[in-house]
């Protein structure tokens, strides 16, 4: 797979993994597949499950603006904040050339970069590092740690993390997700859950007074290793943050699709 197909790839298995995360925290959440757009939010303090995306490849400026104002006027009829996620590459030219004014005409504004990543990469090898064991979440604790670390790692307060993951089956049942402990201190999670023969790669974090040590790939490869032999899945995608973006090529990923993530403007 390469160029569109993966960005295409990219978008899809937001909306399919998406879907059951924020269904699992609410069985009533926003989950409609309207024209042009995907609504994933459930509606909660914790903003990255409260999300949209653009969903036609090879839109133009006039569709692109349109749309970024249906957008739009779906995050203003919710009650928390969220994020729209727009995969650039599903963009014609016209349209990425315009893109920026026509988020601002649509009363939204840019957030943050993040990265599409793709790769036919499974299995991996079970990771070792020196610092760190590995353990499964399984218990309420480790939802609540794991929670934790992505609040941190993104500067949410910790209610807002807490809000999202913890109470979860899901989480302890359905995703591999693990968290990386320095002696019994967790200090880096990552999580892969299978979304349409792919094994997705989520909510990847390491708590900032542990960064740069290599935690948060050894947790990423524990997460993928494991999700592959229990799937047998050989193909695995994931959305970076800039954080993360140089770390996933040495693991095998190949970057495809530039995301931008708007937010309304206060």
């Amino acid at each position: 797979m390469t160029g569109l197909t993966d960005s295409i790839e990219s978008a899809r298995q937001l909306a399919v993994a998406w879907r059951a995360l924020v269904l699992d925290r609410d069985a009533d959440a926003d989950v409609r597949d309207l024209p042009g757009i995907a609504v994933r939010w459930a509606d909660c303090r914790f903003s990255f499950y409260n999300c949209l995306t653009l969903t036609e490849s090879g839109a133009g400026a006039e569709l692109v603006a349109r749309r970024l104002g249906e957008a739009a006027g779906i995050m203003r009829t919710k009650k928390h904040p969220g994020f729209l996620w727009l995969f650039e590459d599903l963009l014609d030219e016209e349209a990425r050339a315009g893109l920026a004014a026509a988020a601002e005409r649509a009363g939204l504004e840019y957030a943050f970069p993040g990265t599409g990543m793709a790769g036919d990469l499974l299995p991996v090898p079970d990771p070792v590092h020196p610092d760190l064991t590995f353990v499964r979440v399984s218990t309420d604790e480790h939802l609540t740690a794991y929670a934790d670390l992505q609040s941190r790692a993104y500067g949410f307060p910790l209610e807002e993390g807490r809000d999202g993951l913890v109470g979860s089956a899901h989480w302890k049942s359905e995703m591999y997700a693990y968290l990386g402990l320095r002696g019994d201190v967790p200090v880096a999670s990552a999580a892969t859950v299978e979304a349409e023969g792919r094994l997705f790669v989520a909510f990847v974090a390491t708590d900032p007074e542990w960064q740069r040590r290599g935690y948060g790939e050894a947790v990423t490869r524990k997460a993928l290793h494991e999700g592959a032999r229990a799937t047998g899945l050989t193909r695995a995608t994931l959305h970076a943050t800039v954080a993360g973006a140089p770390v996933y090529p040495r693991i095998g990923f190949t970057p495809n699709s530039p995301i931008h993530f708007y937010q309304l403007k206060e």
